[in-house]
């Protein structure tokens, strides 16, 4: 017997798992430990679920994840809004270093999926997937861009790289705490702040007007709608003049900086960022829980084995560059080496797994100002400025 579900119907269904990650990841110490999203839980349970109810022979389900595309427009574009240039200059020198390491990184990670899956005799663009796609992407990049890559013809991509993007974002979140107790221990290291010092971008944060109502929520509303209108049809004529594949979320994204950016110069309370990110929060689970649902877990068995080892090769690389380079670029310090932990946080998995790396040091080691400010600000949106580019090259050379 086979369950068509309409989109309506597989609506309802990704709300209701993105809520039921929500309440196991308070409920279950390890999912809340490794900062694991909701949509993440609850999404692979459903995908589980339904490999079950398929291998038994007992039901096939169909998913109608046609809105899936509109969400992640739609968060894509409050990522670029949210990319103020007013915030980089806090930053300062730690930032551009930080930020181009990251930006080595993506490359890094690139080469090592796509020469690794050559060596195990797979489609390239399947080390696309597991390179910086889903591993400094994370799940929101697997998504988009695994959706984009079968479109070439690559069946599997979207499940490979949600995949790839989960057990790195584990990884991430169990090597960060350890990388940097070893680099505290060995430079005898400790925090030169007091731990009631605040973060420019808290205090930054905090001059913002907090309140939302019907008039400044569609004003957003219109704003990024405006941006998505832009970004799609820009994506299209570059992809008609160049012949390179650009995929209107990316484009979306970049106009969202410009737009930001402008609007800044003329009125800096057009653009309001707590409606913008509760609309990135919705959007963001929605567009991750149906791609975790629809996972077709039986597609990617066969290639366990060698996604683990590409990504474990991942694992390795990030931890030595970590240590003994992007430590002692940053300066040498205290300071860098929690920035070491929130790198490993999010060069493996997402922000919030960086937040959370860094926020286990700190409580055990003392405050850390400048790697609260420079981490959120490059893993937020900055690391796209590199990392699409790098990906959708990838992309394009091997499909």
């Amino acid at each position: 017997m086979t369950l068509e579900m309409n989109q309506v119907t597989t609506l309802f269904i990704a709300i209701a798992v993105f809520l039921l990650g929500g309440y196991l990841n308070k409920r279950i110490r390890f999912l809340e430990r490794f900062c694991i999203p909701a949509p993440v839980v609850g999404g692979l349970l459903f995908a589980i679920l339904v490999t079950l109810l398929k291998g038994l022979h007992l039901v096939n389900i169909n998913l109608d994840t046609s809105l899936q595309s509109l969400f992640m427009l739609t968060f894509f574009t409050t990522v670029g809004l949210g990319a103020s240039f007013g915030l980089i200059k806090l930053g300062g020198k730690l930032l551009i270093i930080y930020w181009l390491s990251c930006g080595f990184l993506a490359l890094a990670q690139s080469v090592i999926g796509i020469s690794f899956a050559t060596l195990l005799n797979l489609d390239p663009l399947i080390g696309v997937m597991v390179g910086a796609t889903s591993m400094e992407g994370g799940h929101g990049a697997a998504t988009a861009f695994g959706t984009t890559i079968e479109e070439l013809g690559v069946d599997s991509a979207l499940s490979i790289g949600l995949a790839a993007a989960t057990v790195g974002l584990v990884a991430g979140g169990l090597i960060g705490g350890p990388i940097v107790k070893y680099l505290i221990k060995k430079y005898n290291l400790k925090s030169t702040e007091r731990a009631t010092e605040e973060s420019a971008v808290t205090v930054e944060a905090k001059t913002e007007a907090s309140s939302i109502n019907s008039k400044t929520f569609m004003t957003q509303a219109f704003i990024i709608t405006l941006c998505m209108v832009l970004g799609s049809y820009l994506g299209e004529l570059f992809s008609n003049v160049t012949g390179f594949v650009l995929p209107g979320y990316v484009s979306a994204m970049f106009v969202a900086v410009i737009v930001r950016n402008v609007l800044d110069r003329y009125d800096k309370t057009l653009i309001e960022m707590k409606s913008i990110g509760i609309i990135g929060d919705i959007t963001l689970g929605i567009f991750l829980s149906m791609a975790l649902m629809s996972i077709k877990l039986w597609e990617v068995a066969n290639l366990a084995l060698p996604l683990l080892v590409i990504v474990i090769v991942q694992v390795l690389f990030i931890a030595l560059f970590g240590i003994f380079i992007l430590f002692r670029l940053l300066g040498k310090n205290y300071d860098a080496a929690v920035m070491v932990g929130g790198f490993t946080g999010h060069g493996l998995g997402a922000t919030p797994n960086a937040i959370a790396n860094m926020d286990a040091i700190v409580n055990r080691y003392g405050p850390s100002k400048k790697a609260f400010l420079v981490v959120p600000l490059v893993g937020a949106f900055l690391i796209d400025v590199f990392a699409m580019p790098i990906i959708i090259t990838s992309i394009n050379l091997f499909s």
